[in-house]
């Protein structure tokens, strides 16, 4: 039985949980572990070899897990960039690299030849430049069963299923338990200061359609022990009640400490120098549906970036995949990517950066050299090191 955990205990447990999630799979590691990523990137044989995109806001860490269906204040559903702890503005192609990594290494797990590999990033860059020029999608991501089947749930999914899925119940607390822990008193008192703030208010009022919402309550709270890479960073669940004692609108809140982001920025352009901003920003240029429901914030000094945790907000899970169904996805999740990227740009500047990376193709291959090049180096080199962090693990 695992041992109580307080707040003085809760860095060595999630340093463990992190460390063990990562062994689950090469998939897993590379999808958890960004810095080895941007370590490669920082080569300069590598900068040299990859084209220089415009400096746009991208996502920093896109790979298959950061995507998926998010609704807005509305309730409409998109599929778009679901995480955005790392964006910067940057290199548009660190996205299609970091993508094309992850989908390289989602083939693998599902047990797919090299030779679809070769094809979902071919398939990925003729999405990308679809999506990043406005072009109709070639392929409905209803056609292809692991979407529709996410999608379909996220279209029907309400505040009970939020409810019941992350707090265990549709009553007003949250019950304590292996996902929430138990807050020390300064961070209660923390949390509460936080709602006396306009701020916060401001976005209950966006988020719930209100001209002047005319109470907001904490309800309760915890620690929340969510995600990986972001594990040991603060992450509380906060429910909120909006409007009279009896009649309640239940909200739940995500609200993640922001630190400074690992992936390599521009040098030319100016940043939110408060890392909460750089993310509420990021978000707002690449997944406005997102942007919409976050806001920065600061709890006890440390940045924060607050975000309402919408019913529909899922995120896809590619495992057992079929050639078929992985080659439609990377066209699916790059068109994704590029109209995120394009809607940042005028006209010119998108087809320019479209010629770009169609000069870059091989004669034998239509995905560009560059990301060809690239995904088996850092195949190979994120296999190595998921074989030697099990090693480690399974020792340790």
């Amino acid at each position: 039985m695992e041992a109580t955990i307080t707040p003085a205990n809760r860095k060595a447990v999630l340093d463990q949980r992190r460390r063990a999630k990562m062994a689950m799979s090469a998939h897993a590691y590379v999808r958890e572990n960004t810095v080895q990523f941007y370590e490669w990137l920082r080569s300069k044989s590598v900068q040299a070899s990859i084209p220089l995109g415009p400096d746009i806001w991208i996502c920093g860490d896109c790979h298959t897990g950061n995507l998926g269906p998010v609704a807005d204040v509305e309730g409409n559903i998109d599929i778009q960039i679901r995480d955005l702890d790392q964006t910067v503005i940057g290199n548009p192609a660190h996205d299609l690299l970091r993508l094309g990594l992850s989908l390289a290494m989602a083939a693998r797990s599902s047990d797919l030849p090299g030779v679809t590999t070769a094809l979902m990033l071919e398939e990925m860059i003729g999405g990308y430049l679809s999506g990043l020029t406005g072009h109709s999608p070639r392929v409905d991501p209803e056609d292809i069963e692991p979407i529709r089947r996410v999608m379909r749930q996220a279209k029907n999914r309400q505040w009970r299923h939020l409810a019941e899925e992350r707090i265990e119940d549709v009553k007003p607390t949250i019950p304590l338990g292996s996902k929430f822990w138990k807050l020390a008193s300064r961070e209660s008192k923390e949390l509460q200061q936080l709602f006396d703030e306009r701020g916060l208010h401001q976005l209950i009022q966006t988020i719930t359609g209100r001209e002047e919402p005319k109470d907001v309550r904490l309800l309760d709270a915890a620690y929340w022990m969510k995600g990986c890479s972001s594990l040991g960073r603060l992450r509380y669940a906060a429910l909120v009640g909006v409007g009279a004692m009896k009649r309640h609108e239940y909200r739940l809140l995500d609200i993640k400490e922001a630190v400074a982001a690992a992936a390599p920025c521009s040098k030319s352009t100016k940043m939110p120098a408060n890392n909460a901003e750089r993310v509420v920003t990021g978000a707002r240029n690449l997944s406005p549906f997102l942007g919409d429901r976050m806001i920065a914030a600061k709890i006890g000094g440390r940045q924060v970036v607050i975000r309402e945790l919408r019913p529909q907000d899922l995120k896809f899970e590619l495992r057992g995949l079929q050639r078929p169904e992985a080659t439609a996805i990377a066209r699916v999740m790059a068109g994704v990517v590029g109209r995120a990227h394009g809607r940042q740009l005028k006209t010119p500047e998108r087809r320019a950066w479209s010629k770009e990376l169609k000069g870059r193709h091989r004669k034998d291959l239509d995905a560009p050299r560059w990301l060809w090049g690239g995904v088996l180096d850092l195949s190979a080199l994120h296999e190595a090191a998921y074989l030697e962090h099990c090693r480690r693990f399974a020792l340790g």
